[in-house]
């Protein structure tokens, strides 16, 4: 593609150089530059891409994008000069790869908790009833059987675009994101054009970033601000929990049709009679309409009665009938690392959950209490160079809805581990220590809690779920949580 094709939609731009450079890709990291590409240099929060623009050049860039002056650039090199680079990534990235949620059905779904759980949920109901469905969030980016790793929830603008233009090549019709609030916050998701949109929930999280949660909350609004200004003739919705608070906000704001779920009477779609048998609940969805449909799930917790009842809005949205959707919450086995049961020939249960903000400690550990007979033994900690305020939120939350307790490290990146122990302790100010404790190795506090655990108990360990590294100063130790209880359970043996 010609760089002034690529550069069409964008208003504010000074050009020096050839504009009819042909562009093969786009990069902005510059040891992956390559004959031909565009390098964008985005100004981080940790580092800044203008300072890597010459080795970019020394690779072979066609074209250099800045936002400021960049001295010493060689002659048959096209400098583009744009007040935002972050801002105009996304609309380049998208012409790139020709527009590619054009040509899809895109479904965003955002919110504190419950977009993993939502959106694998929607992904199977949709491609269970022959509607191909790619899915991209904190997991992976997937279709069909092909799934490539992901490091954010909402990837960057050029692996977000490329994976979708994939979709639309593989004759996919819809599209499923999990849309984080900072993926919306630093423009990830612009040039995508949406048909639904998704709340789940809002509560504490991620305010090292967004620093208050009236920030949080208008993160996510642009979501549904945006959802339903667009000229053509395709019905958009808003999907949002009505059980919620912050639902009204959204609902404000945004000309999209809303369609509310929830369990309080006034939702469109809404859950009745839920019943929890083990590690299965049974539950009525309740339409607009007055129909009533019997769905048993394959997991507990009230919180993923929500989630289902968000991916049962979705599908009847995408046109799908309630005898497939109940069939597809029905055959939903859950993910990794989400109210994971550990299978083991041991007398006591073991679950590794993602939990790692306060909603979702206080959703996992109120889910555990509810299936287990014995003792709730939890697991957890909090990350280093993060949301500092919510760590003795979360402390206290363990202390009052666990019968033990043990703190580790989760995580801890460059932090000093007994900081952020420092930071819980002042959750606990009322807590019984004595079924308290602190153990800085995370292996170590996962041996000793199965080791304390007896017939009927459960042990918790919260905080990484799926994950597969434990970053702890420069130290990276490749384990996933349920490896490592797989090996504490060995050696007790």
């Amino acid at each position: 593609m010609k760089l002034n094709q690529l550069l069409k939609g964008i208003l504010f731009k000074q050009i020096t150089g050839n504009e009819e450079t042909e562009i093969s890709c786009i990069h902005t990291d510059s040891r992956s530059v390559k004959p031909g590409s565009l390098f964008i240099c985005l100004s981080g929060f940790k580092a800044d891409g203008h300072q890597f623009a010459q080795q970019a050049i020394q690779n072979g860039a066609s074209a250099v994008m800045v936002e400021k002056p960049l001295p010493g650039v060689p002659d048959g090199v096209t400098v583009i000069t744009v007040p935002e680079t972050k801002r105009v990534l996304p609309i380049v990235a998208s012409t790139f790869y020709d527009h590619p949620s054009c040509k899809l059905r895109m479904i965003g779904i955002t919110g504190t908790n419950g977009k993993t759980t939502t959106s694998h949920m929607v992904e199977h109901i949709l491609n269970k009833s022959g509607c191909s469905t790619g899915l991209i969030g904190t997991l992976y980016m997937k279709h069909g059987e092909l799934q490539v790793p992901t490091v954010n929830t909402t990837p960057d603008p050029i692996k977000l675009q490329g994976f979708l233009r994939l979709i639309a090549d593989r004759g996919g019709r819809c599209a499923v994101l999990e849309v984080s609030s900072h993926g919306l916050d630093m423009g990830r998701v612009t040039g995508c054009g949406f048909h639904t949109a998704v709340f789940t929930n809002l509560s504490h999280d991620h305010l090292d970033f967004h620093h208050h949660m009236d920030d949080y909350r208008q993160s996510k609004e642009i979501l549904f601000s945006r959802l339903g200004n667009s000229a053509d003739d395709m019905l958009k919705t808003a999907i949002l929990n009505g059980d919620d608070e912050s639902s009204s906000y959204y609902a404000n704001r945004t000309s999209a049709q809303v369609l509310s779920y929830g369990l309080n009477s006034g939702n469109h779609i809404r859950g009745l009679d839920v019943r929890c048998s083990g590690s299965h609940q049974q539950f009525l969805i309740k339409t607009y309409d007055g129909e009533h449909h019997s769905v048993t799930l394959r997991m507990p917790g009230i919180h993923n009665v929500y989630n289902a009842l968000a991916a049962a809005a979705v599908c009847f949205c995408e046109g799908m009938s309630w005898e497939d959707i109940v069939s597809g919450l029905e055959t939903f086995e859950g993910i990794p690392g989400r109210f994971e049961d550990i299978s083991s020939a041991s007398s006591f249960q073991v679950t590794v959950d993602y939990a790692h903000n306060p909603g979702g400690l206080r959703a996992a550990l109120i889910t555990a209490r509810d299936v287990t007979k014995g003792k709730v033994i939890c697991v957890m900690g909090c990350r280093g160079e993060r949301d500092k305020l919510k760590r003795p939120i979360m402390a206290g939350i363990a202390a009052d809805l666990a019968d033990h307790v043990i703190f580790t490290s989760d995580n801890s990146y460059a932090e000093d581990i007994e900081n952020i122990f420092n930071d819980m302790k002042q959750g606990l100010e009322r807590a019984k220590m004595d079924h308290i404790q602190f153990i800085k190795d995370r292996k170590e506090a996962i041996q000793q809690a199965v080791s304390s655990a007896a017939a009927g108990d459960r042990v918790v360990i919260t905080g990484r779920g799926h994950e597969k590294e434990l970053v702890t100063g420069s130290a990276v130790q490749k384990a996933s949580d349920a490896d490592l209880v797989k090996e504490c359970m060995h050696c007790n043996t």
